[in-house]
């Protein structure tokens, strides 16, 4: 009988052992697998290995308290400024200038990136601190807190960047202080004086203001470069009216030459004034700029005037040749100032006939007086003086005259008028 008992018991005992066994193994394999699923997310964070220093020093589970508390967000209005009622809180600002992206004469206003900064105190944000550092937030916690409440005077337009995330630094000290920095572009106004536009430097002004009533101005000085302008309107304009004395050069009997050069030159010089015109604001006042176009254009259409002046009295003095009976009476002055521009070699300048001698056509010559004057010595020369009308009839019965004192007139008044332009706006 107890054999038979000893024999059950070997076999109960036998059949529970695998059971525990197996229980063993799979607390086992759970505890293996979660070791393995923690490792993975371990590498994976920290590059590939497990780093349980980094993990025990993480300081967002080392405090007992979130920001919120610890500066006692909760506890204050921050709706009001601090210290509200007494006096007023003094905030200082600085600027530092990242870039100048735009500068619009047309608009009259200039574009800039800064980063603004704002240092104030505000003693309900003081926290104890064992070691006096300072914290750095972002802008979640701005949001929650009284900031200084200043703005860009004439602002066209201002954004804060906000790219990957906006652009914004809290950073609070233990005992209350506060740096609050801001990345922003602003496009603000400024008000040009063109008056000496392209050879002008202009006074632009950055405003910030509060409702305190009190205006932070930050000036900015620029000077424009000139060489932009002198390759773009400045030689242009002188080539063109260089080319307008080339037509005082050429025959005064090629019209068409002469009159094409001329129209090219003056629809040349309205084309750049129209596109000087265009890159500029509207003003009421005269531009110094405008001044050297209108001048330039003044000497080119002169050129034009000259050749129709000298185009005029060749026609008249010729005219009067013919009435006078110097050309033969087959001479057509149209063709010879034909408007092809060709001069025509088929006129006929054979030899006037002899006028016979009428006693209407003899002339008398009387005697002259007696002078009492003693007559002039060997080697001197007399001049006869001319009025003004009789010298301008002279110059117009000889019309070539005005191409040949124009070739010397038109350069000399245009170097004079550079000089005098360059000393004044220079």
């Amino acid at each position: 009988m107890n054999f038979a008992l000893s024999v059950l018991r070997l076999m109960c005992l036998a059949w529970l052992w695998p059971v525990t066994l197996l229980k063993g193994s799979n607390t086992q394999n759970q505890r293996r697998h979660k070791d393995v699923y923690l490792g993975e997310n371990t590498r994976h964070k920290h590059g590939g290995r497990i780093d349980f220093k980094t993990k025990k020093s993480d300081s967002t589970k080392s405090l007992l308290i979130k920001s919120e508390q610890l500066l006692r967000i909760e506890d204050h209005d921050f709706a009001m400024r601090p210290g509200f009622g007494g006096s007023a809180i003094p905030v200082g600002i600085d600027v530092q200038v990242e870039s100048i992206d735009s500068i619009s004469e047309v608009n009259m206003d200039f574009t800039m990136t800064l980063y603004l900064r704002h240092y104030w105190q505000d003693d309900r944000l003081a926290f104890p601190s064992s070691n006096n550092k300072s914290r750095t937030f972002d802008a979640r916690l701005v949001k929650k807190i009284w900031v200084p409440d200043v703005f860009f005077v004439h602002s066209k337009h201002s954004f804060i960047h906000d790219t990957t995330m906006e652009n914004i630094m809290l950073r609070v000290y233990p005992d209350g202080n506060i740096l609050y920095s801001v990345r922003i572009t602003v496009t603000a106004l400024c008000s040009m004086d063109f008056s000496r536009f392209p050879l002008d430097t202009q006074n632009c002004s950055l405003e910030l203001e509060s409702c305190w009533y009190n205006r932070l101005y930050i000036n900015f000085i620029l000077r424009r470069h000139i060489f932009f302008f002198m390759l773009q309107t400045y030689f242009p304009t002188m080539l063109m009216v260089m080319l307008s004395w080339v037509s005082v050069w050429i025959d005064r009997r090629a019209v068409p030459a002469r009159v094409s050069l001329g129209i090219t030159t003056v629809l040349t010089m309205s084309t750049i004034i129209t596109g000087v015109s265009a890159s500029m604001p509207q003003v009421s006042y005269v531009k110094a700029v405008d001044i050297y176009l209108w001048a330039s254009f003044l000497f080119v259409f002169l050129s034009v005037i000259e050749y129709a002046a000298v185009n005029y009295f060749t026609t008249v003095e010729e005219m009067k040749k013919l009435q006078k009976g110097k050309l033969p009476v087959s001479y057509d002055a149209t063709q010879a100032m034909a408007y092809d521009g060709c001069f025509h070699n088929d006129i006929d300048v054979s030899p006037f006939p002899e006028l016979p001698t009428t006693p209407s056509t003899t002339r008398t010559i009387p005697p002259r007086a007696s002078s009492t004057e003693p007559p002039p010595t060997e080697g001197t020369r007399l001049w006869r003086k001319r009025s003004v009308g009789k010298n301008i009839r002279f110059i117009m019965s000889n019309s070539y005259m005005i191409d040949s004192y124009s070739r010397i007139i038109f350069p000399v008044a245009y170097l004079l008028f550079n000089i005098m332009y360059w000393c004044i706006y220079s």
